[in-house]
């Protein structure tokens, strides 16, 4: 009988927030396959959540994945809500009898109307930040507090090329996503002797609910053709990058902004 490949994840524990749809599910997935037992998170969309969940659980048993319970179970939580990030981190904990190892923070918004700043209402850029910029950080700080240390540890946030390409109508989006790049770099350092590390992974445009809403056919051509791939990303293209980061292999890897775009900046 042939031996299966091991497992780089196999007992490690990861959150991925924002995982029930787009790029976070497919990040959530690909933990999975290498072994990690993840927490689904969700803000709305349960059913979307619960489908992820069952695709995991399914997946065929491994001895080397380690501890009890599921694979995966479902945690509602909004990352701007301090007492919902604290109460989702608990309930890894407990299904899983482990401390956290991974927090992939992948929960994010856009406005799909694309205003200009001076068209931007306070009331949007404040949703915006809240969700984009305060999730991110209050993910980060309990993540600092709780994740394993002495090695394993990983904090990994997705924020947007968009903040090197300056497209016109992502002001607030790409603000709130500079502002968790530049944190992510103080975060890295301040978690000397941790065994923790924290970067930051930037998609360019990926084919998700999130990209195809508020634009049209024509919209989409233009900036699949900015591509030297002349096509828009795919959340297959976003994962394998996360997973090394997630992974031993990823260790020196630490305190940085990771692009991953084709070249489309």
């Amino acid at each position: 009988m042939a031996t299966q490949p091991p497992l780089p994840l196999a007992g490690r524990v990861a959150i991925v927030t924002g995982s029930s749809r787009g790029i976070g599910r497919a990040i959530a997935i690909h933990l999975a396959e290498l072994g990690a037992r993840i927490v689904i998170n969700y803000t709305s969309k349960a059913a979307d959540a619960e489908r992820a969940v069952a695709e995991i659980n399914a997946f065929p048993v491994r001895e080397e994945i380690t501890g009890k319970g599921p694979r995966a179970i479902v945690v509602q939580a909004n990352v701007s809500e301090p007492s919902q990030v604290k109460s989702m981190f608990d309930a890894a904990e407990t299904a899983f009898e482990s401390p956290v190892h991974i927090l992939v923070n992948s929960a994010g918004i856009l406005d799909p109307n694309h205003p200009s700043i001076a068209d931007t209402s306070v009331e949007d850029f404040d949703r915006i930040f809240s969700v984009n910029t305060r999730g991110a950080f209050l993910c980060s700080k309990e993540a600092a507090n709780r994740l394993k240390k002495g090695g394993g540890g990983r904090i990994i946030l997705v924020t947007s090329s968009s903040i090197r390409s300056l497209r016109i109508g992502y002001g607030t989006y790409a603000a709130s996503k500079a502002a968790v790049e530049t944190m992510v770099k103080i975060l890295a350092k301040e978690l000397k002797g941790t065994g923790i590390t924290a970067n930051c992974v930037a998609p360019g445009p990926i084919a998700t609910d999130m990209f195809y809403d508020g634009k049209t056919p024509e919209l989409v051509e233009k900036i699949a053709a900015e591509s030297p791939f002349a096509r828009i990303g795919e959340a297959k293209d976003v994962v394998p990058l996360v997973g090394f980061l997630a992974g031993d292999g990823g260790e020196w890897v630490n305190g940085q902004i990771i692009p991953v775009n084709g070249g489309f900046v």
